[in-house]
C-alpha cells in the first residue's frame, strides 16, 4: 500500500504563487505520479505528471508555462510550483500514483493506483 500525502495549499492573491507537496511512503521509482484538481461541482482533472524515470512531464494546457511538476526520488516527494495563479486554478489538489506506468493515459483518473487527502488551494482577485 502506498501512503501520499499533500501539503503546501493555501490562500494567495490572482498572479501570486505556491508550491505544492506530495511525500510518497514508498520510492515510486517507474510511477508515473500526477496532481490532479478538483474545484466545487466540477470533475476533478489532471493538472500535470511526471514519469519518475525519465523525468518526463506532461502538462493540461490551461497550466502550461505556469505550472512545473518535478520530483526527487530520494527524498520520495514530488512538487508542484504554480506561479501566476489565477482564480480558476483554485480547488482541491491531489497527488496520484501509478504503479510501474510511464505515463501513457495520465489524465485519466482510473489509471491512478493510489491518492493523497489533497490540500486546499484559492486564489483571490
Amino acid at each position: 500500500q502506498v501512503q501520499l500525502v499533500e501539503s503546501g495549499g493555501g490562500s494567495v492573491q490572482a498572479g501570486g504563487s505556491l508550491r505544492l507537496s506530495c511525500v510518497a511512503s514508498v520510492y515510486t521509482y517507474g510511477y508515473c505520479m500526477a496532481w490532479f484538481r478538483q474545484a466545487p461541482g466540477k470533475e476533478r482533472e489532471g493538472v500535470a505528471a511526471i514519469d519518475t524515470d525519465a523525468g518526463t512531464t506532461y502538462y493540461a494546457d490551461s497550466v502550461k508555462g505556469r505550472f512545473t511538476i518535478s520530483r526527487d526520488n530520494a527524498e520520495k516527494t514530488f512538487y508542484l510550483e504554480m506561479d501566476s495563479l489565477k482564480p480558476e486554478d483554485a480547488g482541491m489538489y491531489y497527488c496520484a500514483a501509478d504503479r510501474f506506468s510511464t505515463c501513457p493515459r495520465w489524465r485519466l483518473r482510473v489509471e491512478y493506483d493510489y491518492w493523497g487527502q489533497g490540500t486546499q488551494v484559492a486564489v483571490s482577485t
